[in-house]
């Protein structure tokens, strides 16, 4: 197998090129982009109907085809036996669910030998054989959920949104290109929005889907809600007569402002939505989960603010009474599962700078932390949890993941160690010199008590000094927990011989309502402090480097780059930005969900009363500090970004050339506010690493060539300029540039 050969030659450490098509070494232990890329992707585990097998998938990057592949594989329950690969096809097969009592497998898959093919519902054999396509939707599938009884499904599909192309209006000009827009909405994330998912019912027989209806048939809401809703919008009740959908039922400009979805029942029978069991709830409403007669869901309060306190409410399906489970509980919680007995549901939720699992009790509200994520502080070991599949015995089957290690699947029982179930990035983790995660805690400008995350490199030694990355989390509000990126992976930079510094500064979740939300309408204000006063701290460390400390981020952390150069002090010595916000005032107009800009600056600029939008746009704009700007910035964007429009990287990278700064942008035609695509990935992180081991690495290669490269430009400028008067700009007199083979 593909995956298999990749391993095999990793576990060799041979130089000659992988099953992806890249040359792969791991030497000395060292842990390298091309090795992440390299990594098998763990996700979704589903449980069979016996309890007895698990379902999973594993996608691998194939750097030479430049995309990603996913494969269906099965093992048994108790992790004992090694898994097998059902699929090993040259498409990828996803969303893998159990029918037929466990006798047969349906999922997702384009079969690429036919041409013109969309992503279909195909089922197989158990073991993988008899595979075949059983839908025929025109415009393909993108997930499906199929009910209890078996018997009906409901899935994904896109439909025609407005009339927004030429030949909607002028059908005889079939080669013109133009958008011809009316109203708001008309971009979303990374698209022009042309067509949006609706979901259709049908019947399945488990050999074929029949009588698909699109359920919301002559409208141009969405369902699921982009740009992140799939299969957890859905659910089937009890009984199978009706489904449970998420929608927000606005479009255009009252889409763009608000962000109150609600839950809607459709009755199969007669074809109709015949309720909606959230009306009056102004928030986002989202991932029904059903047991029996009652319906467990998340919601948030106040309509424009999407990242408020996700609440756990339980409703009785025939009374309609709600209750908020978590009323008394601080924190923001995120996916859900009924116990197979209904007594509890279980969920995740960022919790002091990590995922743990936790359970609530249905009928005392009471909640327990299931996951021993604290227990062994003393070893630095934290990690964050990932899906949830509750197990009758009360075990629970999950992923795990921290800063050193990607997700693999383990079984957890409540207070024992959770036992790992999959292996399958074993034999490459096993080859790399292992980091050192430590927690520390900084006292805030206003007296709080801020965790921040320290990842050490290989064979640290307390007795050296290490440059160190700073690193600024994007959101705003996002936890800075245990995750294991694809790009901003902490232990890749630690390998490069770096110190990695995360603050869970204020507007991060997991410690409290009240911190979380300090950060609306106050983006340079006390979060911007936070991060002073944990680079201060961390510069009094014995073993950092107080001179070579480089500030990163993304989409917020990019902001929080731009407004830091223009703020520090000469705290940092290099900046690196992707996809962050540079001009505020632009940001406002220029992004598609305004329901985010409304809420976190306050309104528009033209609102001249307006006293928070006002002092956003005055004391936390970074445009505002560029004159203040005297460090080397690296910029990077993906062109296909309509949240932070890439135009925002060229402002930054044209204001920092005009005042002299050392400076590099790299932008990604094909990209969007991510860097997907595996080559992309590649040049992304070398650049990364190059820009920063430039300016915090004296005597490193890169600090050599671009050296070598400035004072071969100075000599051409020189002779250009012989006899003429050309004083060096003022701006590059003041270069903070602490490198000191660069100065």
């Amino acid at each position: 197998m593909a995956s298999l050969a990749a391993l095999m030659a990793l576990t060799a450490c041979k130089s000659d090129k992988d099953a992806n098509g890249l040359a792969i070494e791991i030497k000395d232990g060292q842990f390298t982009p091309e090795v992440l890329l390299a990594l098998g992707r763990v996700s979704d585990p589903q449980v069979s109907p016996n309890g007895k097998q698990i379902l999973f998938n594993v996608n691998y990057q194939d750097v030479k085809e430049n995309k990603g592949n996913s494969d269906i594989w099965v093992m048994d329950i108790d992790g004992k036996t090694p898994a097998v690969n059902l699929t090993n096809t040259p498409s990828s097969e996803n969303n893998a669910v159990w029918i037929n009592d466990g006798a047969m497998i349906a999922f997702l898959y384009c079969d690429p030998k036919k041409e013109g093919s969309k992503t279909q519902v195909w089922v197989m054999n158990a073991d993988g054989s008899s595979r075949k396509p059983v839908s025929e939707l025109e415009n393909g599938v993108d997930g499906f959920v199929i009910s209890p009884d078996g018997n009906k499904i409901v899935m994904i599909s896109n439909v025609k949104y407005g009339k927004t192309l030429p030949t909607d209006h002028y059908p005889e000009l079939d080669k013109a290109q133009a958008r011809i827009i009316d109203d708001m909405m008309y971009k979303h994330w990374d698209q022009w929005v042309t067509e949006v998912p609706h979901p259709f019912v049908a019947d399945f027989t488990g050999n074929i889907v029949k009588n698909p209806k699109d359920i919301l048939e002559g409208t141009e809401y969405e369902s699921p809600m982009l740009p992140w809703g799939g299969i957890e919008s859905f659910a089937w009740t009890a009984d199978s007569k009706q489904l449970i959908y998420t929608c927000r039922k606005k479009t255009g400009k009252e889409y763009a402002f608000s962000t109150n979805s609600d839950l809607y029942l459709y009755d199969v029978a007669s074809g109709k939505t015949v309720k909606n069991l959230t009306e009056g709830m102004m928030g986002y409403d989202t991932n029904p989960r059903v047991f029996k007669d009652k319906m467990a869901f998340l919601s948030m309060e106040h309509d424009g603010y999407e990242a408020d306190k996700n609440r756990i409410f339980v409703i009785d399906m025939k009374t309609g009474e709600k209750k908020d489970l978590t009323e008394n509980w601080d924190y923001s919680a995120d996916d859900l599962a009924w116990s197979p007995d209904g007594k509890f549901i279980y969920f995740l939720a960022p919790h002091m700078g990590t995922i743990p699992m936790f359970r609530i009790d249905v009928a005392t509200q009471q909640v327990d932390t299931i996951s021993p994520v604290n227990r062994n502080e003393e070893d630095n070991k934290y990690y964050d949890f990932g899906a949830i599949v509750p197990l009758k015995d009360g075990k629970v089957i999950t992923l795990r993941h921290n800063y050193a290690e990607p997700n693999e699947i383990y079984c957890m029982e409540p207070g024992k160690d959770p036992v790992q179930l999959t292996h399958v990035n074993d034999d490459i983790l096993k080859q790399l010199k292992p980091i050192t995660i430590k927690k520390e805690i900084v006292k805030t400008t206003d007296g709080k008590d801020m965790t921040v995350w320290v990842v050490l490199p290989p064979n640290f030694d307390a007795n050296k000094k290490y440059p160190s990355i700073f690193f600024c989390e994007g959101g705003p509000q996002s936890p800075v927990s245990q995750f294991f990126s694809y790009r901003w992976n902490f232990r890749l930079m630690a390998s490069q011989g770096y110190v990695v510094i995360a603050p869970n500064r204020r507007g991060l979740p997991g410690f409290g309502t009240e911190w979380n939300a300090q950060i609306s309408r106050d983006y340079g204000g006390q979060n911007m402090r936070d991060y002073m006063s944990a680079a201060e701290h961390m510069k009094q460390q014995p073993y950092i480097d107080g001179d070579r400390m480089g500030a990163v981020g993304a989409s917020y952390g990019g902001y929080s780059v731009y407004w830091l150069a223009g703020n520090h002090n000469n705290t940092f010595a290099c900046f690196l930005a992707h996809a962050g916000i540079f001009n505020l005032e632009a940001q406002y107009l220029e992004t598609e969900e305004m329901w985010f800009t409304q809420w976190d600056l306050g309104g528009p600029v033209w609102e001249k009363n307006n006293a928070d939008a006002q002092k956003t746009y005055r004391e936390a704009n970074p445009i505002n500090f560029v004159e203040n700007w005297n460090t080397p910035i690296m910029i990077t964007a993906g062109e296909l970004d309509y949240r932070i429009v890439f135009t925002q990287a060229c402002q930054a990278f044209n204001a920092a050339q005009i005042r002299g700064i050392p400076s590099r942008m790299v932008l990604f035609p094909e990209e969007n506010h991510w860097i997907l695509r595996p080559q992309n990935a590649l040049v992304w992180h070398r650049e990364f690493f190059k820009w920063l081991d430039t300016w915090l690495k004296p005597g490193s290669p890169a600090a050599k060539a671009y050296k070598a490269e400035q004072e071969a430009k100075a000599k051409i400028k020189a002779v250009e300029n012989k006899g003429q008067d050309t004083p060096m700009p003022e701006t590059q007199k003041e270069l903070h540039i602490t490198n000191p083979d660069l100065k």
